[in-house]
């Protein structure tokens, strides 16, 4: 990508270094889940906290970084300028649509992080809170990307950075409170359902933010949509469960098989428009 003398986004709180909190038994998508039960029992929102980009989780463990420090401070300043033209796009979107664009905070941290839902460790990946509007990264998630996922490159990262921000329009626009308030009155398996097409839709907006970012900035450079692609088929749902069991259990996914997520990256970066977004209508076999 075309990054040079892009702004940084304001919007960043560095956390890296600090303990993050005492964290007992969390870890992965299941230590999410007892977070989530902490916050329901506390009046919040249980799904907010399991709204994460990707529903990577290799292992219980956290990710043990290799990264030096002139490479993780490259991917902080890289992670500035993604979310700062996140804002700038959305901010002109939102204002063709007669609405104001709140822009959300993001916050660095290492190892693990008291967020607005809970605490959470590195190895759940990155994650929107709906509670304080904030997006959380781990940058070592970059390099796992790379080294254990075979999904690495500047756009497959930044990719990743715009599926959270996807949330929080999906946050402002009232998409995301309904998705969770229907999941929470459906069957476990509908819930999941309702979970694919949320996170769906959160990969659309991903592309539509690439296709109007490469407008304002002529961003993209030759190679980079394919990193994309590549990336949404590395953390499909049927493709993590074959990769870590040797099979898949559709009844379980949650946030999509490998080619919707492609589908619907694709489509997104080819038609640059929040219209053609509407993942909860169509029927659920054709998403």
């Amino acid at each position: 990508m075309r990054l040079d003398g892009r702004r940084t986004s304001s919007n960043i709180s560095d956390r890296r270094g600090g303990s993050g909190g005492k964290i007992a038994g969390i870890g992965g998508i299941g230590g999410l889940i007892i977070v989530a039960l902490i916050v329901w029992l506390a009046g919040g929102d249980p799904m907010s906290v399991l709204t994460d980009s990707t529903g990577y989780s290799p292992s219980s463990q956290i990710y043990s970084s290799t990264l030096s420090p002139q490479k993780e401070q490259e991917y902080a300043e890289f992670a500035g300028k993604i979310l700062a033209g996140t804002e700038d796009v959305w901010s002109q979107q939102f204002k063709r649509m007669g609405l104001t664009y709140r822009e959300p905070k993001m916050v660095l941290y290492t190892g693990a992080v008291n967020s607005g839902c809970g605490n959470a460790t590195a190895s759940v990946g990155p994650f929107y809170c709906s509670a304080d509007q904030t997006i959380y990264l781990d940058l070592s998630f970059f390099e796992q990307m790379e080294k254990e996922m075979g999904a690495g490159g500047d756009f497959a990262c930044a990719y990743v950075i715009a599926h959270e921000v996807g949330h929080h329009v999906q946050y402002l626009l009232g998409t995301l409170d309904e998705a969770h308030a229907a999941m929470a009155e459906s069957s476990k398996t509908e819930a999941n359902k309702l979970s694919v097409r949320t996170e769906l839709q959160a990969d659309f907006y991903a592309g539509v933010w690439a296709h109007q970012d490469n407008k304002l900035f002529n961003s993209l450079e030759p190679g980079d949509i394919e990193e994309g692609l590549n990336a949404a088929s590395k953390i499909g749902d049927d493709y993590l469960q074959k990769q870590a069991q040797g099979y898949a259990v559709p009844e379980t996914f949650n946030h999509g098989r490998s080619d919707q997520r492609v589908r619907w990256l694709k489509k997104g970066i080819s038609t640059g428009d929040i219209r053609y977004g509407d993942t909860f209508t169509p029927a659920y076999s054709s998403l």
